[in-house]
């Protein structure tokens, strides 16, 4: 997910091999009932569903497990369609206040508040014996007012890191040395991650980051990935100093002290130090990072799960994943679910829970598992994405582990859309250094609390 949020998580039998289709003898309950309402009805007998996404990787996934619903349901036809991450919540606000919006959507825990009153169907009894397949967080993450407003579909076990191996070793570090780094608040002799930081980066006169006459304004490599990405970043930095982004109450309290210390840790990477790409190649392009890592100009990308089919898919060196830096309070990362929400003003509402029911079920969500696009929410297809893995010989069990740890929760609320506007051109430039961070974050912190009504 870049920007605002985005996915991981476990084990059991998985893949469509000798498994009951949706339409066969051996559907579960909630989909034999939803199979009864649409004979009775006659409304799912011949339908249309389209599936709005934001990403491209799951949408192969999924176009793949709806050509084999569509076998199992003649009748259906489902089709997705993708909208870019930097334009979805916007586009998805007007299209659903001017009754254009998908029969499905994908959705983000930050933004789904304002479509429970209407927008969205309850996920309820139709369902019950689906249920206990999703993994806990995802549905406590979805659950509000005592009601699930979608199916879940994929989850992030947490933040890593991913390393190239060639650049650790010319720098004479081995992936040992950066599996276990910590970041201090202002550094000092407990701070082991700027060091290393320093001697992964290089200017163009091929001068390292500890060396006399580097010149961070002429880089050749970065030794990190430091940047405006909250869900790869620098939440997990607040996480980790005992910070938090918002209250019990969903109030934004970014500005408190831990907070500033980790922004500011941050931003001197980027600007103090030159450790990291510069503010303005990132602050608007989430993927920057993403990017100069495959091309072999970052040593260490700090990302989730939601990267590695990217990363395996573009990477022509020898890579591996180690731990994220841990902080005062050890590591705590940020962790999120996306779900599947109903389109309430659906034309062929019974056709959409069969759809629903297909991509909450083993059948149809291991279709993203054995892409490796994403980890299933849904426990029992979560075997197909180990599988799929194994066979590339890449160990993604890093992820889960940082989930099973001490997690800072994502960001939510019924205005977290006009929140982050608010406060994103302030960030901006607090993160070119033109902000200073204790003020700016205060500045931001006010303006979102403003935005968001609270």
């Amino acid at each position: 997910m870049t920007t605002p949020n985005s996915l991981s998580r476990r084990t059991f039998m998985t893949g469509l091999a000798g498994a009951a289709l949706i339409g066969a003898a051996g559907c579960s309950p909630a989909q034999q009932q939803a199979q009864s309402s649409a004979t009775a009805s006659g409304s799912a007998a011949s339908a249309t569903i389209t599936v709005r996404l934001w990403d491209e990787q799951v949408q192969k996934a999924y176009d793949a497990s709806f050509a084999e619903f569509s076998k199992a349901n003649p009748g259906i036809t489902v089709k997705t369609s993708l909208v870019p991450w930097a334009d979805y919540f916007t586009k998805l606000r007007t299209d659903v206040g001017g009754g254009s919006a998908d029969d499905i959507f994908m959705m983000n825990g930050s933004y789904l508040q304002p479509y429970t009153s209407g927008s969205v169907i309850e996920i309820g009894s139709d369902f019950d014996s689906l249920k206990a397949d999703w993994v806990p967080p995802a549905v406590e993450q979805y659950t509000l007012g005592g009601k699930l407003w979608g199916v879940p579909q994929l989850t992030d076990g947490g933040i890593a890191m991913y390393y190239n191996k060639k650049l650790l070793d010319d720098a004479g570090v081995t992936p040992e040395q950066v599996s276990s780094l910590v970041w201090a608040p202002g550094g000092g002799s407990a701070d082991t991650l700027l060091p290393m930081l320093q001697k992964l980066t290089i200017d163009a006169n091929g001068k390292r980051g500890d060396e006399s006459g580097f010149n961070g304004a002429k880089p050749k490599q970065w030794g990190y990935s430091a940047a405006q990405d909250l869900q790869g970043i620098y939440y997990n930095f607040i996480g980790s100093n005992g910070g938090q982004f918002q209250d019990a109450d969903g109030k934004f309290v970014f500005a408190g002290p831990e907070s500033v210390q980790a922004f500011q840790y941050i931003v001197d990477l980027i600007n103090k130090y030159k450790v990291s790409p510069a503010a303005s190649n990132t602050n608007d392009n989430g993927d920057f990072t993403r990017d100069q890592f495959l091309q072999g100009k970052i040593a260490l990308f700090q990302s989730g799960v939601y990267n590695l089919k990217n990363v395996a898919d573009g990477a022509k060196f020898e890579w591996g994943i180690v731990p994220m830096p841990a902080g005062p309070k050890g590591a705590v990362s940020v962790v999120n679910s996306v779900i599947v929400c109903g389109n309430a003003k659906s034309k062929s509402p019974e056709a959409t829970a069969k759809v629903l029911q297909w991509l909450g079920a083993q059948q149809g969500a291991s279709f993203i598992g054995k892409s490796g696009a994403a980890l299933p929410a849904v426990i029992s297809a979560q075997q197909s994405f180990k599988d799929y893995w194994a066979a590339q010989q890449v160990d993604p069990s890093q992820f889960a582990k940082q989930g099973a740890m001490p997690a800072i929760s994502a960001p939510a609320g019924a205005n977290y859309g006009a929140a982050f506007s608010a406060w994103k051109p302030i960030f901006n430039e607090i993160f070119l250094g033109r902000t200073e961070v204790e003020a700016g974050l205060q500045k931001a912190q006010d303006a979102a609390n403003k935005a968001a009504g609270s």
